[in-house]
């Protein structure tokens, strides 16, 4: 059976996130309806990463067997029919090898967490921001995310619900850039923990508004305990923006 990677970019606000549930409609769902319906069998999907709901993305790859040969362009233009009105789309559909897993040949996850940083609300990114309209110290929050870079046990900003072997993440980027009116906070390691991101931008928040010192973003890493960190910063901002494979950058159509 020949195997498709997919990049594919999707609005998460109407899912209960990437995997199929039982208590609501996924991504996963969407994308494995419009296989059937393309091939006229059920076919299994697997994704490099299982967003939570409410989360977006702009570089999910995805990888699929299909039951016969199909030009790549007509996998991801009949996906892209079949998956119609839902907010999913497939970018890009190629062939590859059997030996490609998305998930388990990744080799490094990007995310993006925007920060809308103004007075008034947003009009027309509700749902794709968080917004804060309290001053927020860039420069600090900075300082504050360079403490958790490296090799650490992130039991403090792990969900109790994350199913994990084990704590010990390495954090390759966390950087945050005031672009106009937006605090863009950009991440990325070899994988996450559940909600990791989530609870890391929860808890520079607090640096950002002077509650917390850089300091005590150190203290609560080697704390090892989640009580010890800040809030769970909400689904809306966050974004899986690229996935690695192989020594490059995070890019999923390398």
């Amino acid at each position: 059976m020949p195997r498709y990677r997919l990049l594919v970019e999707y609005d998460g606000t109407p899912f209960v996130g990437w995997q199929r549930q039982d208590n609501g409609d996924s991504v996963q769902a969407v994308l494995e309806r419009a296989v059937a319906r393309l091939c006229g069998e059920a076919v299994n999907v697997y994704a490099a990463g299982r967003t939570d709901a409410g989360v977006h993305a702009t570089g999910q790859v995805v990888h699929v067997d299909l039951p016969k040969d199909y030009p790549a362009d007509t996998v991801r233009n009949a996906l892209n029919y079949h998956m119609k009105p839902k907010p999913v789309a497939v970018v890009l559909a190629e062939q590859v090898s059997d030996e490609f897993h998305a998930r388990f040949s990744a080799t490094g996850r990007s995310y993006l967490y925007r920060i809308l940083n103004r007075r008034a609300p947003p009009a027309l990114e509700q749902r794709r921001v968080w917004w804060l309209p309290m001053a927020l110290d860039v420069e600090a929050m900075n300082e504050g995310a360079r403490r958790l870079l490296g090799h650490h046990d992130f039991s403090t900003f792990r969900a109790s619900e994350c199913q994990a072997n084990s704590p010990m993440k390495t954090l390759d980027v966390l950087t945050l850039t005031r672009v106009g009116d937006e605090i863009q906070v950009v991440t990325e390691a070899r994988s996450f923990l559940h909600h990791q991101v989530r609870n890391m931008v929860g808890t520079l928040r607090l640096v950002g508004e002077g509650k917390w010192s850089p300091d005590d973003i150190a203290r609560a890493l080697a704390a090892k305990d989640r009580t010890k960190g800040g809030p769970t910063a909400p689904a809306d901002g966050l974004y899986l923006t690229g996935v690695r494979y192989g020594a490059g950058k995070s890019d999923p159509t390398s």
